[in-house]
């Protein structure tokens, strides 16, 4: 399974943040346009980059390695995969999926487990690299190479992630995005910007409420 990936190479994901301190400021930019309400949960919260920065109340990974690095950020974790979640119904009031679904197995199933524990009128806020986008063409590019992680991976568009909240009882409150800029060019640091589908954005997260 792809975590044992992320347990062998928990360290080098990490240092992805550091390396690429820009790019991930601007991807933070984004995720804090978004009301994260407690109690809130992040899946797949690796290392716990994002989680530690927006103050979310628990992570969940099945890698124990990238766990043990979410710890030490100060993130409360649970081993868990996605589509399993150990948890209640009707628990949270913010849920994130940050660049998760595309190591997912089952992604249809992570969502209604999901939503099981998400609260009445609490959000879902999924966040990808879209196939379709310069970056998406990168990563893929990549994968061909036999790269560690997105050799793994599977991209989507957003076109197909909404298509897959809209066969449950979600409604679409919010779409904005980040990486305006193509990655051959430097990075710079942005403001977020809202979705259109003209626009070549290489990060964009999504929002859907539970009526």
């Amino acid at each position: 399974m792809s975590f044992r990936l992320f347990d062998k190479y928990a360290e080098r994901y990490d240092s992805w943040f550091e390396r690429n301190w820009i790019i991930a400021h601007n991807e933070l930019r984004v995720l804090r346009e978004f009301s994260i309400e407690n109690p809130s949960l992040e899946v797949g919260v690796g290392s716990g980059f994002f989680a530690s920065r927006l103050r979310v109340s628990l992570g969940i990974d099945p890698s124990w390695n990238m766990l043990k690095i979410a710890k030490m950020r100060g993130v409360d974790v649970i081993q868990a995969l996605g589509e399993m979640l150990p948890i209640r119904n009707n628990c949270f009031k913010t849920i994130l999926i940050i660049v998760t679904l595309c190591f997912v197995e089952e992604p249809e199933k992570l969502i209604q487990e999901c939503i099981r524990i998400l609260k009445d009128y609490g959000k879902i806020i999924i966040c990808i690299i879209p196939r379709d986008s310069s970056w998406g063409k990168h990563y893929i590019e990549l994968s061909k190479k036999e790269h560690p992680f997105y050799s793994k991976a599977k991209f989507y568009t957003i076109r197909e992630i909404q298509e897959l909240l809209q066969k449950h009882t979600l409604k679409h409150t919010k779409t904005i995005g980040t990486l305006t800029f193509k990655p051959e060019e430097e990075p710079r640091q942005e403001e977020p910007v809202p979705y259109t589908e003209n626009k070549d954005l290489g990060f964009i997260c999504t929002e859907y409420t539970k009526s």
